[in-house]
Formats: structure tokens, sequence, C-alpha cells
């Protein structure tokens, strides 16, 4: 079956506008015979005659009134979705996926949100909690725009991965324990440990850095969810090793945050698609690139 153009539709809504065949050319910027070519092929389509001369004026027969008032409809909704498109084209507009763990979307990204509702309102940010691995294969199947990883990440084909910001990773102990200014993986291994479980890159860093030391120690309990980690700290249940942002709020007065020796860093990274990048996602990852100092 056919389909009906909204070139068509546009110019039988200025012939009904205008009640003249000559007018409706004018306005439209077309040829007279091409406004007649049009009618004619609408006419055709629907079967039926769409408009009726009466005492010089033309105007929409019972059935072209249907039709008018659909095309209507048709083409302000064409409009007002070139429209929508436009501002997202421009910026203004746009839904940005992001993936991250749950210490950069407690600590890090509240940041980036306030500064985007204030220069970029017309954006939709979707945050979903993802582990790094999960994020990368997300951004290649293209469920998310852009993602937060830990780092270092091997090179993935089709993504885009740079270095974006390093944070200290602390410490966290019971206030009431007697602990040293500096902590050491001698000294930590021998306390009930709370730890990041296995399937975070954390994880890794923290099991490296005691083996560095000679030590494998076994954790009281292993969580992927910082606060609940520093809940436990605070009860006194066990310590614990975190990234400490320079902008997070200080711990609660029951934790002790006591730097490491030897130093361990948790390093982050922003990832997107390569190729094009929509102006929403764009903005989102300039807004990013602000914090990467902390």
């Amino acid at each position: 079956m056919r389909e009906i153009s909204l070139d068509r539709l546009r110019t039988l809504v200025a012939i009904a506008d205008q009640g003249s065949f000559i007018k409706a050319a004018h306005s439209l910027h077309l040829a007279p015979p091409t406004v007649s070519l049009h009618i004619a092929e609408l006419e055709e389509r629907i079967g039926a005659p769409l408009l009726s001369r009466k005492r010089g004026q033309v105007r929409p027969s019972a059935i072209g009134e249907v039709l008018v008032a659909r095309a209507r409809r048709l083409l302000g909704d064409a409009e007002q979705a070139l429209s929508d498109i436009q501002r997202q084209v421009q910026g203004l507009e746009g839904r940005v996926r992001l993936g991250a763990s749950t210490g950069v979307i407690a600590h890090l990204l509240p940041q980036a949100l306030a500064v985007l509702r204030d220069q970029h309102p017309g954006i939709d940010i979707q945050i979903s909690v993802q582990t790094s691995e999960e994020t990368l294969a997300r951004l290649v199947d293209g469920s998310l725009d852009v993602g937060v990883t830990a780092l270092p990440q091997p090179a993935v084909a089709g993504l885009v991965i740079k270095p974006w910001r390093r944070d200290p990773v602390m410490a966290f102990v019971p206030a009431d324990w007697k602990s040293p200014a500096r902590i050491t993986p001698q000294w930590l291994a021998s306390q009930p440990l709370i730890l990041n479980d296995a399937s975070t890159r954390l994880s890794g860093q923290t099991s490296e850095w005691f083996a560095a030391g000679g030590h494998h120690p076994v954790p009281r309990i292993a969580l992927n969810y910082n606060d609940a980690i520093k809940s436990l700290v605070a009860a006194g249940y066990g310590a614990t090793l975190l990234p400490h942002e320079a902008t997070a709020p200080a711990p609660d007065a029951r934790i002790a945050m006591r730097p490491l020796r030897p130093a361990l860093w948790r390093r982050l990274g922003m990832a997107h698609r390569a190729g094009y990048v929509e102006p929403s996602t764009q903005h989102v990852l300039d807004v990013l690139w602000g914090l990467r100092l902390g």
C-alpha cells in the first residue's frame, strides 16, 4: 500500500487555510501545477474528492475535512519530533546512560549531577551500578553511553578509555582501636577485616598490597557496598581499606582514617564508545573531566 506523503498533506492543509490553489502555492513556494498534482495524487490514493469549488472558493469536502484535521495533527507531531531531535543534536536535551561503582556514585557523581542540573537541565542522566567489567561490556553492546571504570584496563575494540583521576586508598579502623599513625600490611593483616568482594578491582589491589608484605589475610566478611563496610567498621566489627576522595565527607566519629605504608591508590578511568559522541554525552564527559583532580 502506497504511503501518504507529508508534503501532500501539507499542500491540502494550505489550500484549506488559503481557500485557493494559487495562494496555497505561493505560501508553500511551489508552482501551481505542483499543488494541483499533490491534490490529484491524494485523491487517487484516498479514492474520493477532497476539495470542492463553490463561488470561486475552494473548500474541503466532507471527507477532506476529516483528512485535513488528521493532517494538522500529523504535521504538528512531525514538527515537534524534528524540534525535539534538533534540541538533542544541539545538546540541549538528551538521555545519557552512565555506569559506575557504588563508591563513585556515592561520592563523585553527585558533584557532576549538580553541575549538569545547573548547566544542562534538559539532559536526563540514567545511572546504574556496575562493576568495571560489566560497564565495559555494556558500553560495547550499546546499553551504556559513559562508564567510570577502575584502571588499568586492557584495550577494548571500539572504546575510548582515558585516565580520569586517582584517589588514595586509606585504612578505616574503629576509633577505639590502638592503631599506628600509618597502617602497614603486617599490622592490618593481624586485625579482623572487612574487605571488598572478589568481583571488584579494589579487592585485587588490596590483595596485592598485603601480598607484597608476605600476607594473605582472610576477611571476616566481603562486601561490594562501601557505605555498609564503613557502618560495620563504625560498629567495631573490623577494619577495611577503601578509597577516599578529597571531596568526600569526613567518616563517622567512631572511625579513624589512617594513611597506608606503602601508599596505595585507586585509579579510575572514563570510557565511552569511539567515533561520534552525541552532544549530551559530551556534556557529561566534560563535566566529569572537570572532577579529574578531586
